[in-house]
Formats: C-alpha cells, structure tokens, sequence
C-alpha cells in the first residue's frame, strides 16, 4: 500500500508542475486533463503526507523513549507515542479507503431527472417536494441548480423536471438518489383522512463533455415547436420549443422552458449529450439499459429504494435499513446522513472484495 503511495504522491508533484506550466496550459484540453488527475489526488496525497507528519512524530518519541533517562519525560514520551501509533491506525484505514477503485464519473456535475410515478396528482406534488428537498441541498453545498425543463401541473406537481446541478464532486454524492422513491401520506383531496400510498422516480446521470460524447451534425434531427403550459405571451405563439432526436440510438429529448429557441437547444444537447453517455457506459460494462431500469423502474410504488412516512415523520432508505425520524428536517434538504450512510456501506463493501480477492 505504501509503495502505491509513494507512486501517487510523485504523480501529484509531477502533475503539480505541469498544470502551472504556460506551455500546458495554452492547450486547455491537456491542461484540463491534468487539473482533473490532479484533483482526483489530491485527497489522496493529504492524507499519506498526514500520515507521515504521524509516523515521523512516532518514530521521534520512540527514539527519545530509547534515549531518556528522566523518568517522568519518559512516561511524557510513552504517552505521546501511544497517541501517535493510534492516530496512525486510523490513518491507516482512512487510506485504504481512499485506494478504493474510484468512480470514475465522481467528480462530474449530473443531469437529475425527477418524475411523477404511480399515483396522480399526488404523486406530482411529491416529485415537486423532492425537487425542493434537491434544490436545498444543492444550495448547502455551495452547488449551482439550473432547470433544463419542465412540466408543471396545474396545482403546483410537478409530472417531470430535468435539471443540471454543478458544483464540486455532485455526482459523487447524488448517485445514491436514483431510484423510486415512495411518499405515504394523506393528500389535500383526501375527505375521508386515509393515507394514500405514491411514487416519484430519480435519475442522476452523469454530465457528459462534447469529447467524451461524439455526435455527428447528421446525426441528430431537430423539430421545433410552440411551448405549451405557463409562460405568458410566447407560449402556442412562437416556435421556441425545441425537440432533439440523436438518430442513431433513438434518444429523444424536448426543452420549452426558454423564451429562445438557442437556449432550448443548448439546454435539450446538454440532456442528450447525458443519455447517450449512459448508454455508452452501459455498453462498456456489457450492461445495456438494465442498470438504468434497476436504478429507475418503471414508477410503480413496490419499486422503491426510500420511503417517506408523513404519519409517522419517518423516513427509510431500504437498501440500508435506515430509518430516521426527521421527515421534516430532511425534506429541507438535510439529506448528508443518508447520503454518509450509503456511501460507507459502499465502501465497506469494497473492502470485503478487496480482501476477498
């Protein structure tokens, strides 16, 4: 382990040098490049040289331990060399964690796609709680949320939002969030107070650069049409709607939010650019769509990876086996915990085939 260390950590110096080089950086493609592998280190390489600052603090009490004659400086050593070995421990295992294959999409923005499932306006309402609840969070942690597109009913549900939220390491943390998620609650409409039982979908996708994702100018067909919905004067009256086709796989996309007809189709190449990039990762790992339909389902309220129980103020991720009772405070966007929790199963997992093999 400490050789791979010792191997990063000359990596990160040598990329430390090139990222400052005026010769790399007039080519902002390679200079790119290399601020990435660099960052991807950097955690890495701060956590072997805390380790070291450690060990070399160890190695000093145990010479002085050697050394001393005096007894109570000795005891004073003796301490301080059992408090080092400790912290060097957990260092130890800070850093295996951190060796841990990465993924290698952690560091990208993504495209988040939130979509009314089983259950009507209902469910409409609950995808537009959990856009809050997204956009809350998103805003703790200093990231940028833009919507791409939208489909808003006529109450305030939302039938499909799509947006782009940037920021440092968001896919990383938002990965987790694909899937069903199941709301049990009594709705407004509700006369007789029975909980009724609904469903809205996540998808987080990773956001794709125009060099990982090649598109062709004759292979995408554009449609253009008039927006439907709010949006004052514009809406039926101008073509500023914009429909993309990518040919070659199907792939449709459509964006209206925008007044302009540019701004839509930059919006609609940002979505698309995304799923064709999914659908490329899904065919490198021999994986074709199943992992999108195991990480989506199809809306149904048994396919569920988290409920939230408004009778009870609970809420339950069950492929933990988590349970908090918080409902309130996490729909304000107080979702770490959840998120700290899965990404440790993750990593414990890892470890265990990491030792296994």
């Amino acid at each position: 382990m400490f050789e791979k260390l010792d191997q990063l950590e000359k990596r990160y110096d040598e990329l430390s040098l090139l990222i400052g080089d005026p010769a790399v950086i007039s080519d902002q493609k390679v200079w790119k490049k290399h601020v990435m592998a660099h960052a991807e280190l950097e955690d890495i390489v701060e956590g072997y040289r805390a380790y070291k600052k450690v060990k070399a603090e160890y190695e000093g009490d145990l010479e002085l331990i050697a050394e001393e004659t005096d007894a109570e400086m000795k005891a004073f050593a003796e301490e301080e060399a059992a408090a080092s070995k400790k912290e060097m421990a957990v260092w130890e295992e800070k850093l295996k964690v951190l060796l841990l294959p990465k993924d290698p999409n952690a560091a990208k923005n993504v495209i988040m796609e939130i979509r009314a499932g089983t259950g009507g306006e209902e469910a409409a309402l609950f995808a537009n709680d959990l856009y809050k609840m997204y956009s809350r969070y998103a805003e703790k942690q200093g990231w940028k949320m833009d919507v791409l597109n939208s489909n808003i009913t006529d109450i305030g549900g939302i039938k499909e939002i799509i947006c782009l939220i940037e920021g440092k390491n968001v896919y990383s943390r938002l990965k987790y969030e694909s899937g069903v998620h199941r709301v049990q609650r009594v709705p407004d409409t509700e006369t007789q107070g029975r909980v009724h039982t609904s469903a809205a979908t996540v998808a987080v996708m990773p956001e794709a650069e125009e060099v990982e994702v090649d598109i062709g100018p004759n292979d995408i067909k554009t449609d253009v049409f008039c927006a439907s919905g709010p949006g004052g004067q514009c809406v039926n009256t101008t073509q500023s709607a914009v429909r993309l086709t990518h040919l070659p796989t199907g792939i449709a996309v459509s964006c209206q939010d925008e007044k302009s007809q540019l701004r839509n189709k930059e919006k609609a190449m940002k979505i698309l650019r995304a799923r064709i990039y999914e659908v490329i990762q899904e065919e490198q790992q021999g994986d074709i769509s199943s992992k999108r339909k195991s990480m989506v389902g199809s809306g149904d309220r048994s396919e569920r990876i988290r409920t939230f129980n408004f009778p009870q103020g609970r809420v339950t991720d069950h492929r933990i086996g988590l349970t908090l009772h918080r409902l309130d405070n996490i729909l304000e966007g107080n979702i770490d915990e959840i998120i700290e929790s899965l990404i440790r199963d993750e990593q414990m997992r890892l470890l265990k085939e990491d030792v296994t093999e």
